[in-house]
């Protein structure tokens, strides 16, 4: 039988990986994945303690996080390709300055 502590682990396992991922590549689109990474991983655990406690404004609060992620997703997609336009690389090394 999976308990809430198995999805918690999952979700900590997740959130790690993300954390993880920001810290060491240096690739904007990577980045950019593992912070979806870590907002999944609260969207699990959020959902895990909703089912637990059988209480469901919880996971009608995931769904509007999830909208939100994908307002993001579009915007922060944008600024990478506009970034990788206009200097011809996602590395955030090369990516210091927000200047034209």
């Amino acid at each position: 039988m999976v308990t809430l502590n198995h999805y918690l682990w999952v979700s900590g396992l997740l959130f790690a990986l993300g954390i993880a991922g920001i810290v060491l590549r240096r690739n904007a689109l990577v980045i950019f994945m593992a912070l979806e990474m870590n907002l999944n991983a609260a969207n699990l655990a959020l959902v895990a303690f909703a089912r637990y406690n059988h209480v469901v404004d919880a996971q009608v609060l995931v769904f509007f996080i999830i909208a939100i992620a994908a307002a993001e997703v579009a915007v922060g997609l944008a600024i990478i390709v506009a970034l990788f336009r206009r200097k011809q690389t996602v590395s955030v090394d090369e990516l210091n300055s927000m200047r034209l």
